[in-house]
């Protein structure tokens, strides 16, 4: 996460480490302080921040492994359970799109 964003890791709030730095705006104006990609270590499981979803993702997440997800959240067992390549591109994906969205 440090090579793709090229930023150190920091905490937000208690529990998510995240790498970089944007402010978001939603569409009803809203404006929020958020990481380009973080991962928060869970009692379940590993939890990502793939900020774009993964709707443009389905041939990554195919070669991925075991994982589960939300919207924007991938949930892993263990990082053995994953290829380590899929992972990467998600995650340089991810950076990708939050520079070029909020030109972070």
């Amino acid at each position: 996460m440090r090579a793709a964003s090229g930023a150190r890791a920091a905490m937000w709030g208690e529990s998510i480490v995240g790498y970089g730095a944007c402010r978001m705006v939603y569409e009803s104006g809203r404006e929020l302080d958020w990481f380009l990609v973080g991962f928060s270590p869970r009692k379940r499981n590993l939890v990502l921040y793939i900020m774009p979803g993964f709707r443009d993702y389905e041939a990554v997440l195919g070669r991925l492994g075991k994982f589960k997800h939300g919207k924007s959240c991938l949930y892993l067992n263990k990082l053995a359970d994953v290829d380590v390549d899929a992972l990467r591109e998600l995650v340089e994906g991810s950076v990708a799109f939050m520079k070029q969205k909020y030109a972070a």
